[in-house]
């Protein structure tokens, strides 16, 4: 009896919760258009399959039948066929652009363009061969790959195909600054986290920044979530409304005095479908629905906990793409590792199908005094806040944790003896972790900002850096700017500036002595010269040369 009336009133303090969140204002986001007129290719290698395909689409979109073995091109029921002559079409594009092209000798023939249309692209493409012919997990929209034999696939297409036809739109998942991405600084490879990600292929590097084709991206959410400095963030919603209506929930649910809660995020296709199996949820379970579950990342996940949910979970489905699965579970990991370090269980945060969900929690949170910060769209500034509220209150409050590699905080250990303060480092860093202060020679580090991205590993010449994953909880710790390393400035030996450190000077001078254009005494004493000095040096030297009577 006891329990039955926790539940209702969990249930009625839910209901309450909903409710107001659900009074929130939400930041819209931009849109992406497509635009098609119903001019589809059909892909195949069986004849037959492909005519039929192709005449049950004919009645509401314009098709072409692309066959991979050899032939004649023809008309048959006037529908146009064409043929590779055994060479692999290739494909790149979404709906109302897709390119087809195969490789002719040393040229690139448009498939478009055979059939002597006035076309050259397609709108939609039902790929009937054995594998599909885009190897990303979630292709763009309008192109179809049905299971090779499987009927009812390809019922499911032809139909969905079908309705391709207009012009459509769809969010734009994303917001990119590319100031303070780590992917690439001055020729030096760094992060790429998101390329490797992104199950829609829809990232690509520019050097030093990335790209996102916005009508490739499938809003996987991904990559926002493993972008350690926050250069990609989820726009459908944005991650302040996001914690916004989760700090609601959670706090009305406990003023209307709701016990225990869980949050489950559920994508809103499968994860719907698959959410259905548990109707009714428990009572103080809060099923939040998201477009994609590999949007919710660390800083959402902890900032739950920080706000009072007892336990997280994500809702696993086999339409999870392997990317985004393996990501989150390397996601989830980082933070597990941190919570089992404070005292807390790891797993109340968990990615779990939905037969684990029934009746949660199994690894509830302890009950602590909840957060009451404001969302953000800074993830880092979301996490430092929910890691430092979780710790301030945790069994076991720590000053350090150690962090495997990968994880986005740690600071950088700098061998003193190879240093030589030449500061490649603090020009490749995206996150101004690394700086030199002042005219001195020397380099200071602010924990707070390091992401581990590693371009300062690999800018270093002398390859005196070392990345240490760690998390450090004391905020004053964390922002502090200390000292990696310091030298007394070189003084010029022409006209006392300081230019350089001692180390550096050294080093050259050491490594050029045996140099066929060092080989005077003038040459080797220019390298302790300031850049002005130098340059006056070596014109005074040619002048005398020239006054001499040699060129």
């Amino acid at each position: 009896m006891e329990q039955e009336q926790e539940q209702n009133a969990n249930r009625l303090a839910r209901d309450q919760a909903f409710e107001a969140a659900g009074r929130l204002s939400v930041e819209p986001t931009s849109r992406v258009s497509y635009q098609s007129e119903g001019r589809a290719l059909v892909i195949g290698f069986d004849e037959v399959a492909a005519l039929e395909a192709a005449r049950r689409l004919a009645d509401r979109l314009t098709p072409t039948v692309l066959l991979t073995g050899s032939g004649t091109s023809r008309e048959v029921e006037g529908l146009q066929v064409l043929y590779t002559q055994g060479r692999t079409p290739m494909l790149e594009g979404y709906l109302g652009q897709f390119l087809v092209t195969l490789k002719v000798g040393e040229q690139i023939a448009n498939v478009a363009t055979l059939r002597d249309s006035g076309w050259d692209r397609f709108d939609v493409i039902l790929d009937l061969g054995t594998a599909p012919l885009f190897v990303a997990e979630l292709p763009p929209v309008g192109y179809f790959a049905p299971a090779f034999g499987d009927a009812e696939a390809l019922d499911h297409a032809l139909a969905a195909a079908g309705e391709l036809i207009g012009g459509f739109e769809k969010p734009k998942f994303f917001d990119y600054d590319p100031e303070i991405c780590a992917h690439g600084r001055r020729g030096v490879a760094g992060c790429t986290r998101c390329l490797d990600a992104c199950p829609a292929l829809a990232i690509h590097s520019l050097g030093e920044t990335i790209e996102v084709n916005p009508h490739l991206c499938q809003g996987g959410g991904i990559c926002a979530s493993v972008c350690p400095t926050g250069a990609i963030i989820y726009s459908y919603p944005k991650p302040s409304d996001l914690l916004e209506r989760l700090r609601t929930l959670l706090a009305t649910y406990r003023e209307a005095g709701g016990v225990g809660p869980v949050v489950l995020f559920y994508d809103d296709e499968t994860g719907a479908e698959e959410l259905a199996r548990l109707e009714p949820l428990p009572a103080h379970v809060f099923a939040v629905e998201v477009d994609e579950v590999g949007s919710v990342g660390l800083d959402v996940l902890l900032a739950c906990l920080a706000y009072g949910a007892r336990e997280v979970v994500l809702l696993e489905t086999d339409a999870l793409p392997r990317k985004v699965r393996r990501n989150l579970n390397e996601q989830i990991g980082y933070a597990q590792g941190v919570l089992e370090a404070m005292g807390y269980p790891r797993n109340a945060l968990a990615l779990a199908p939905v037969e684990a969900c029934r009746d949660r929690p199994h690894h509830p949170m302890p009950e602590v005094r909840h957060a009451t910060f404001p969302g953000s769209n800074r993830k880092r500034e979301t996490l430092f806040r929910a890691l430092d509220h979780l710790n301030l209150k945790a069994p076991s409050p720590q000053e350090a944790i150690a962090l495997p590699r990968g994880a986005p905080f740690g600071e950088i250990r700098v061998d003193r003896k190879a240093c030589t303060l030449c500061m490649a480092c603090v020009a490749v860093c995206p996150a101004k972790a690394l700086a030199t202060p002042g005219d001195r020679p020397r380099l200071d580090f602010t924990e707070l900002n390091c992401v581990q991205c590693g371009l300062c590993e690999q800018a270093c010449p002398e390859q005196a850096i070392r990345l240490e994953p760690r998390l450090i909880t004391s905020p004053a710790a964390r922002s502090n700017h200390r000292a990696l390393n310091e030298e007394a400035p070189f003084d010029c030996v022409s006209c006392g500036k300081p230019f350089a450190t001692r180390s550096m000077i050294e080093r050259m001078t050491a490594r050029l002595a045996d140099h066929w254009m060092f080989k005077d005494e003038a040459s080797l004493r220019r390298l302790q010269m300031c850049e002005d000095c130098r340059v006056t040096d070596m014109f005074r030297d040619q002048a005398k040369g020239a006054g001499n009577g040699k060129l």
